[in-house]
Parts: structure tokens; C-alpha cells; sequence
């Protein structure tokens, strides 16, 4: 099984392993890539800032699960998997429509119900914050990646 930039959306990691596990016959394997331990923290920090001055709760809205490879391969290995490689992957990312068309992709969830004027403005107050770290002197935005990546294998 091979999985890309999925993972960090499902934060029942457990189930998703065991199901992956059902999936495989012995000596099958589970290889991956997705959002680990740091990953868009710059983003992270400046969106739940900006929902908590707001009186909501941006931690309780976010989305993603993004573990450390101790984390992730203790799941693995609770399922049964050997763990044969694991390891965090900085990758900034160059964002050709910008901050905000990031935003506009992935960050709807942490955004439901926000909408119109309000939205525009939280938006506005995130990209401020994020400016002085992401966004170069030609005002080029980059994206704060850090990569999870994972072979397993499943034990006979």
C-alpha cells in the first residue's frame, strides 16, 4: 500500500493502520509521505492564533494529525508492522497562488462557519502574521513543510 500527502487528514491513525494491515498479506508493505511533527507550524500557530482572538477554538478545529516518527512508528508497530524506515523531511514549498489561495485550499475546515466580510478579514490577519517568515523580499510565498516518510512492513 502507497499513500501520499493523505495521511495527515485522517486523525483515526489506529483504524487507518489496521485497516492498511487487513489489506496486506505477511511481508506486505505500507510506504508513505505525509505531513509530520512540524509541519505548516508557522501556518498552524498564526490560524489558531487569529480563531482564539476571535473567542474560537483553533485547536478543537484542526484537521490535521501530523505525529513524530516515534508516534507514528509505535502505531505501526502496534499493528504488527516492522518499522523499516521513518524519518521527518523539511520541504518548504514555493506557493505559486500565494498564501492566500494555500488558505483558500486547505484551511476550510478551520474556517467553517466564518464566512463573508469576517472571513476576508481573519484571512487578511493571517497572511500579516505569516509575511515576515514566509514570503520573501520579491513576495514569493513558501509553505512550511515537513514531510513524514515511512516503509513498513507487515510481520509474518
Amino acid at each position: 500500500v502507497f499513500s501520499n500527502a493523505a495521511l495527515h487528514w485522517m486523525k483515526g491513525a489506529d483504524a487507518v493502520i489496521a485497516g492498511v494491515r487487513r489489506a496486506l498479506k505477511p511481508g506486505g508493505r505500507f510506504v508513505g509521505e505525509f505531513g509530520g511533527h512540524g509541519n505548516v507550524a508557522a501556518i498552524v500557530t498564526a490560524l489558531v492564533a487569529v480563531l482564539n482572538a476571535r473567542g474560537l477554538d483553533g485547536a478543537a478545529r484542526m484537521p490535521w494529525f501530523f505525529p513524530t516518527p516515534a508516534e507514528y512508528a509505535a502505531k505501526l508497530e502496534a499493528q504488527g508492522f516492522r518499522v523499516d524506515s521513518v524519518a521527518l523531511v523539511p520541504r518548504p514549498t514555493p506557493l505559486p497562488t500565494g498564501m492566500r489561495g494555500w488558505l483558500d485550499t486547505f484551511a476550510n475546515p478551520l474556517l467553517d462557519g466564518i464566512d463573508g466580510p469576517a472571513r476576508a478579514a481573519l484571512l487578511d490577519e493571517v497572511q500579516a502574521l505569516l509575511a515576515p517568515s514566509l514570503r520573501d523580499q520579491s513576495g514569493n510565498w513558501s509553505a512550511d513543510y515537513v514531510r513524514l516518510r515511512f516503509a513498513a512492513t507487515l510481520a509474518p
